[in-house]
């Protein structure tokens, strides 16, 4: 595994999750900046001092900066979001037309595009089957003439296979909205956000942020062509005067607003993001493709089937061991009893998910305990 001397010691130090904790993309363990803003937000606004409301909302503005500067994308064209699945449901609402989508996607970036499509907003046309990697031959193939978006996840949440997004952009143009959901891959894996209209993640998983906070960019594009059909009172020009008439929404990416979100939340959340802007994104990128790429071999020795991929540019942060005698949930029994948490799909399939502060021996015992499984 790649020294971690490329990482901050600080950022490491931050962690205090089992050692056996292999399942980031189910959630990730937060660091003790987050529990310790948590706490002290929480602690203010029990006080209840004059202007505490106030403060506690300026959290906000300090998530939606520093998510900026890790995407590239524009503060004001950066709004916040409860969770990935709200913001792909804003999208699936606001972006009319016919949308290219996989079969094999997260239910959360499928729903919203089939609601859509049964409130007569939105087509939704699939392309592929499960499991099947989502790659710019397969998006070029089912491109028609009448598809006026692409959406796919930036990785795949069942075989850690990650997207090239700038090849998708390439074969799909510039006159089609690209629309990404970015919850398994955003802050571990090293990519050009800005080729997407719009890319949606939440803070729990791989940001380490807890629940209840997450974000949405845009592209110029994006921002223009996306309706906020889902805003509420936050989303419009003075929201504050209660004069009982409808404002006109904003011009910037906070006209998706509802309502204001939970400062808790949201400075979690900015605490999260700051950590990993301090630390920077290629170490933390490098140190967990790293993890992933010994743990793949280590499966391997062990005679584990790995279904992930395995090449430098398609892979991300998970690893997905094969069980073809369909003895998955048996070994994901056996990982539990030996304090190894990972993620039980099926009976053929468990996965893996490992991040910057993994210890390789953590990795080595995963590998043991399959063993008696190959």
């Amino acid at each position: 595994m790649r020294s971690s001397s490329a990482l901050p010691h600080g950022y490491l130090s931050a962690f205090s999750e089992q050692s056996g904790y292999l399942n980031f993309a189910s959630y990730g363990p937060p660091s003790r900046q987050v529990l310790e803003t948590s706490a002290a937000l929480m602690a203010a606004a029990a006080e209840g001092e004059v202007g505490a409301a106030d403060r506690l909302h300026t959290e906000d503005v300090r998530a939606r900066n520093t998510f900026a500067r890790l995407t590239g994308f524009p503060a004001d064209r950066v709004t916040l979001v409860p969770g990935t699945s709200y913001g792909l449901m804003q999208l699936a609402f606001g972006a009319p037309g016919k949308v290219l989508l996989s079969s094999g996607e997260f239910p959360a970036n499928v729903y919203p595009w089939v609601r859509a499509q049964q409130a007569g907003v939105a087509e939704v046309a699939f392309m592929g089957g499960p499991q099947e990697f989502v790659t710019p031959a397969m998006v070029e193939a089912a491109l028609t003439p009448d598809v006026t978006a692409v959406a796919v996840s930036a990785v795949d949440f069942q075989t850690g296979y990650k997207a090239d997004l700038a090849g998708i952009r390439a074969v799909m143009g510039p006159d089609r909205l690209l629309l990404v959901d970015a919850i398994q891959g955003f802050s571990v894996i090293d990519i050009d956000w800005t080729v997407a209209d719009a890319i949606v993640t939440g803070a729990q998983k791989w940001v380490r942020g807890g629940w209840g906070a997450g974000a949405m960019a845009f592209s110029e594009a994006g921002l223009e062509r996306i309706r906020p059909l889902g805003a509420g009172w936050t989303g419009v020009v003075d929201p504050s005067v209660y004069d009982g008439q409808e404002h006109e929404s904003r011009a910037d990416a906070l006209k998706f607003n509802v309502t204001n979100l939970s400062p808790f939340a949201t400075g979690a959340f900015a605490a999260a993001l700051e950590l990993i802007e301090e630390a920077g994104v290629g170490p933390i990128a490098a140190q967990v493709a790293s993890a992933a790429d010994t743990l793949a071999g280590l499966l391997e020795n062990a005679g584990v089937d790995v279904l992930s991929p395995r090449e430098d540019h398609e892979r991300a942060s998970i690893v997905v061991a094969g069980f073809p005698d369909g003895n998955a949930a048996a070994a994901h029994a056996d990982l539990a009893m030996n304090g190894i948490s990972a993620t039980l799909h099926g009976a053929h399939r468990i996965r893996f998910s490992v991040h910057a502060s993994t210890a390789q021996e953590s990795l080595a015992h995963a590998a043991l305990v399959l063993a008696g499984f190959a």
